[in-house]
Parts: C-alpha cells; sequence; structure tokens
C-alpha cells in the first residue's frame, strides 16, 4: 500500500533505489517540479532522492544543468534531444546515479501543428545509457496532461531500474 499522499509508482522507486543504495535527481519543465513532489511524499525518500531541478525556462535549462543553448535552438525545448540532454544534465550535475527529466507542452496554449499540446518528452538517465520516450498525450487539459506526465516519468524509471536502457547493453 503506498504511503498516504504517496502514489505507488513513487514508492516502488524509493524502494527500488534505496535497496540499491542508489539516487536519483529530476530535472522538469512542463511538471514543475511534480516528480520531486511525488518521490517526496514517500516516507524515506531521503535515502534515495537527491534533489530536482526545475528548469521551466530556457536559460535556467541552459544554466542549470548545462543543457546547450545550441540544441534548444536547433530542435526546441520540447524535443528528444533536450529531453536527453536535461535527463544526463542533471545526472552529471547532482551526481546522482539516475536523472529523470520531462518536457512538454502542457497548455493551454504554446501548440503547433508539429508540436501539439499534450506533447511530452520524458528522458532517464543512468550509467549505462539514457533511455528517451514521446509520448503525446491529446489536449486533456493541462492539469492532466501534468499528472499523467508525472505517472509516465515515474513508469520509465521503474522501467530503467529494472530492464535497463537500449544504450550501452
Amino acid at each position: 500500500m503506498a504511503a498516504k499522499g504517496a502514489p505507488d509508482p513513487a514508492r516502488r522507486v524509493i524502494e527500488r533505489l534505496t535497496q540499491t543504495n542508489a539516487t536519483i535527481a529530476t530535472a522538469e519543465s512542463c511538471t514543475g517540479g511534480l516528480i520531486a513532489g511525488a518521490l517526496t511524499d514517500v516516507p524515506g525518500a531521503s535515502a534515495a532522492f537527491y534533489g530536482g531541478y526545475v528548469v521551466y525556462d530556457n536559460a535556467a535549462k541552459t544554466r542549470m544543468i548545462k543543457v546547450p543553448a545550441r540544441l534548444i535552438h536547433d530542435y526546441g525545448a520540447v524535443s528528444n534531444q533536450v529531453a536527453r540532454a536535461m535527463a544526463d544534465g542533471a545526472r552529471n550535475t547532482a551526481h546522482t546515479n539516475y536523472a529523470v527529466a520531462v518536457t512538454g507542452i502542457a497548455g493551454p496554449d504554446g501548440g503547433s501543428e508539429k508540436k501539439p499540446v499534450g506533447l511530452v518528452y520524458l528522458a532517464v538517465s543512468s550509467e549505462n545509457g539514457t533511455k528517451v520516450i514521446e509520448r503525446r498525450f491529446g489536449d486533456i487539459g493541462r492539469e492532466a496532461i501534468r499528472k499523467t506526465a508525472v505517472a509516465e516519468a515515474l513508469a520509465l524509471v521503474l522501467d530503467v531500474i529494472e530492464n535497463g536502457t537500449d544504450e550501452g547493453r
């Protein structure tokens, strides 16, 4: 059973990391700290959760977690490349075993034909590589997009912890 207020996936992430003495950091844009919030809702999270970066502004991505400005310029903040750089940058900056990153368009504005509201990229970085996935939730509302992104991010972290990444294998 999950701790009060803590979603079961967050509890599972903390348990798995604690069992292996591993640590995690977060790098969040459209979720604005919700992943860190979910993880810290779990009692004992301090054994595995290092901390998080809310890098909402592009300059914050560059300054705080060393995302190359050129990547943002060439691909846009909401892209596979930037999600990967966010996860890698957070892991390297925080010196953790894992980092999870999310960047997307939660709406209601900001979408385009190529990058519609509900487009989210999620990434998990580990010493074995970085796994990035794209999700298109649709225009289901800002709150629903953000909450769904948190659930997907936690599921991706569990997948990487349990199965590794496609890179370096």
